[in-house]
């Protein structure tokens, strides 16, 4: 029988900086597959080689996003790709924070400004309806590891404005929520699963401070060590992937969470697409999340 050949994507740009990939690499050689690390946009990549396509750290998709989804299009056609179209066209877009609210899911407040709306009154709008929110978050819709992201306080309204109308002068929707402060002291807390099951789960300390403009790196870096959630954390992070309204259970998942002022915990963002996985941050995950790789390389 021949062995699966596996593509684990990532970008020219994030080469080297993927701490999950050659733990990743060297679980799935030892489980007796072939894995090659390959550029998403590499245009001598022949994808209908590759028994599964893994997205791992496309990295810079939301700077090119429309190339992004027709390449994830294209490659769908001629192999499996992991996790399908359908989910990377739904969860790189912040808009689906909105879908998971209507189901029922406890989100952070989420406003959403589109390019050609009025700015300065969808704010002030905003800014009334969390009042007891000192700060705010301006972030685009379409963006990852905190770039072009950048925290603002109730004084710094003109600041917050001017962020949005930059990323909306260049057609990006903007995305305005209220700093919920627990994140400074608990962090957020990131629960990965495979295949539906809880694997593990790491604590983030807080990335965005006061009077610090957004990162300019490849994403914003991170303080990242294990955590065991809560029955109330597992519980939000199981009703999020209820909601996600494709077919179930999903390769792989990552469910960030923050407490409210109240100290519930609410989804901040789910990332489906190209997660960072904290392979070295619990014993055996390289090793469990290679097996569910290979089960569905053998039966794609």
């Amino acid at each position: 029988m021949t062995r699966p050949c596996i593509a684990l994507v990532t970008a020219r740009v994030a080469r080297g900086t993927d701490h999950d990939m050659p733990l990743l690499l060297a679980a799935l050689r030892d489980a007796g597959v072939e894995a090659r690390e390959t550029d998403w946009d590499d245009d001598a990549a022949d994808w209908s080689r590759f028994d599964l396509v893994l997205l791992r750290s496309t990295w810079d998709y939301f700077d090119r996003l429309p190339e992004f989804l027709a390449w994830a299009e294209r490659v769908s056609r001629h192999t499996h790709l992991l996790n399908p179209l359908d989910v990377i066209r739904w969860n790189t877009d912040k808009h689906y924070l909105t879908d998971l609210e209507r189901a029922g899911v406890p989100v952070v407040p989420s406003t959403f400004i589109e390019p050609g709306t009025d700015v300065t009154t969808t704010i002030n709008a905003a800014f009334a309806a969390h009042p007891q929110a000192h700060d705010f978050v301006v972030k685009p819709a379409v963006g990852a590891g905190s770039r072009d992201a950048q925290r603002h306080t109730r004084a710094q309204r003109n600041a917050a404005i001017a962020h949005a109308r930059r990323l909306l002068d260049v057609e990006r929707s903007v995305l305005l929520q209220p700093y919920l402060e627990r994140v400074d002291a608990h962090g957020e807390t990131a629960l990965l699963f495979f295949e539906g099951g809880f694997s593990h789960a790491i604590r983030k300390g807080p990335l965005l401070r006061r009077n610090e403009g957004p990162t300019q790196g490849l994403y914003a870096e991170e303080t990242i060590e294990p955590r065991m959630p809560s029955t109330d954390e597992l519980d939000v992070a199981r009703r999020a992937l209820a909601a996600i309204p494709f077919d179930q259970p999903l390769l792989y998942a990552r469910v960030d969470l923050i407490r409210d002022d109240d100290g519930s915990p609410r989804l901040l963002e789910l990332e489906l697409v190209e997660p960072s996985v904290f392979l070295g941050h619990a014993d055996g995950v390289a090793e469990r999340f290679a097996k569910a790789i290979v089960q569905r390389a053998n039966a794609g």
